[in-house]
């Protein structure tokens, strides 16, 4: 499944209000349970969201306002809508996700929220004051039922710009990012943060541990380096590198991978084995196929072995 994905630059200068929030979800007893919020300002049954900060994406937006609403630190899941509903000062789209709760309990701020509450779904559709609030609920519960809700994140990274191949007379291993692809590896990092991925899978090549060593050392991620994401290798034994990108799944918890440009078509081709082919559409085709710092993010599913559930892209903000 795949939702829509907000470009939040033109939106924006298209005059919405951009938002993003979550549906924290959990299994009590066996049974699915999510969280909904109570607004005091508005009375209203609601879900964790907000607006997105300058300069912010909205997968780091969702994680941010969960936090700052109901002191939940999550990592998305599923895209599961976008939702669009006018406000007094024009057209609000906000788009959400699925993150599955863990400890600690949720608090509310005391602010915007005063109060929270686990309920099954359909309590929860009762509850729900915005009937558009309805449409990520069941998208979530249709996920669950088809066994694709627990899932978790497959990552694939751009190198951030690096100085060009004109300019550089060393070994091409060595060619490091650019200024602008320093400042790149910072947003790439803070995008990284929405999924939390513990283990990062690179290319050993400089602009490669570039881009993901920001990410790496703020969150004490486990880095393998591979040789057969180096565009030499790629180019002279794909099916190592085939091998390399498939190797991945295999311990089936959140991961990112981060490559070079031409090693990307050998990427995509891996990750098209493992989902339909309406989802195959989503990935790209077209060289260069991704800018530099930029991400296409897959949710896994843990029950269906190996199959991908969803494809999103994003493109970190430097800044």
């Amino acid at each position: 499944m795949a939702a829509p994905t907000v470009d939040s630059a033109s939106a924006q200068g298209s005059g919405e209000i951009i938002a993003a929030g979550t549906l924290c979800w959990r299994i009590e007893k066996g049974r699915l349970e999510v969280l909904i919020i109570h607004r005091p300002r508005y009375r209203d049954w609601s879900w964790p969201k907000g607006k997105l900060d300058p300069g912010e994406t909205t997968p780091e937006c969702a994680v941010r306002e969960t936090m700052e609403e109901v002191g939940l630190s999550v990592k998305l899941g599923i895209p599961l809508a976008t939702i669009s509903y006018p406000v007094t000062s024009g057209q609000k789209v906000v788009q959400y996700w699925a993150a599955r709760a863990e400890r600690p309990r949720p608090t509310p701020d005391g602010k915007e929220v005063d109060r929270v509450r686990w309920v099954r779904p359909e309590t929860a559709r009762d509850l729900l004051s915005n009937p558009s609030d309805v449409e990520p609920l069941d998208a979530l519960v249709a996920a669950h039922e088809a066994k694709d809700l627990q899932t978790w994140s497959l990552i694939v990274v751009r190198h951030a710009k690096a100085k060009p191949r004109s300019s550089w007379s060393r070994a091409e291993g060595e060619r490091p990012l650019a200024a602008t692809g320093r400042r790149q590896a910072i947003a790439v990092s803070r995008l990284l943060q929405a999924w939390n991925p513990e283990r990062v899978v690179s290319s050993p090549w400089d602009r490669c541990v570039q881009t993901i060593s920001p990410y790496v050392n703020q969150r004490r991620a486990k880095l393998k380096l591979v040789d057969a994401l180096t565009e030499h290798d790629a180019a002279r034994r794909p099916g190592r590198t085939r091998s390399a990108v498939e190797r991945v799944f295999d311990k089936r918890r959140p991961v990112a991978l981060c490559t070079h440009r031409p090693v990307l078509p050998l990427v995509f081709s891996v990750l098209g084995n493992h989902m339909a082919a309406a989802l195959q559409e989503l990935l790209p085709i077209d060289d260069p196929y991704l800018a530099p710092g930029e991400a296409v993010i897959c949710q896994v599913s843990s029950l269906n072995q190996g199959r991908i559930v969803s494809v999103e892209q994003f493109r970190a903000y430097d800044d």
